[in-house]
């Protein structure tokens, strides 16, 4: 089993920066990919970045290309997501998930662990 709590959400002003934080416990963090996923509302949840075991890969959604950055710290079970450059279109609640295949996965379906979620409002 594994608890994921994610952190670091908040309300920032457009062209502004956030980092989220995702704290993992349970089975070995560094066993699983990890990713982190968004929700605005009326809308379905959306893959944003994922990042491999031992952060040699990292995949992102072309909306946050060259304005997010994922990364993880195995040695202190977290999982960060820096935003820059955010915009009105990225407010949502952000999810971090763990996934316990090999391979990144943009595909919720393949997540096997979910945290509850930080909300991210940005204003215009």
């Amino acid at each position: 089993q594994v608890q994921l709590v994610e952190s670091g959400g908040g309300l920032v002003q457009a062209g502004g920066s956030l980092r989220l934080s995702c704290a993992a416990s349970g089975r070995s963090f560094s066993t699983y990919v990890m990713g982190w996923f968004r929700q605005a509302p009326g809308k379905e949840r959306e893959f944003v970045a994922a990042v491999s075991r031992y952060s040699s890969t990292t995949s992102y959604a072309d909306s946050v290309k060259g304005r997010f950055t994922i990364s993880r710290d195995n040695s202190k079970n977290l999982v960060y997501l820096q935003m820059n450059s955010l915009k009105p279109e990225d407010t949502a609640i952000y999810y971090c998930a763990a996934d316990l295949s090999a391979r990144i996965s943009v595909e919720t379906r393949k997540y096997n662990y979910w945290g509850q979620g930080t909300q991210v409002t940005v204003s215009s």
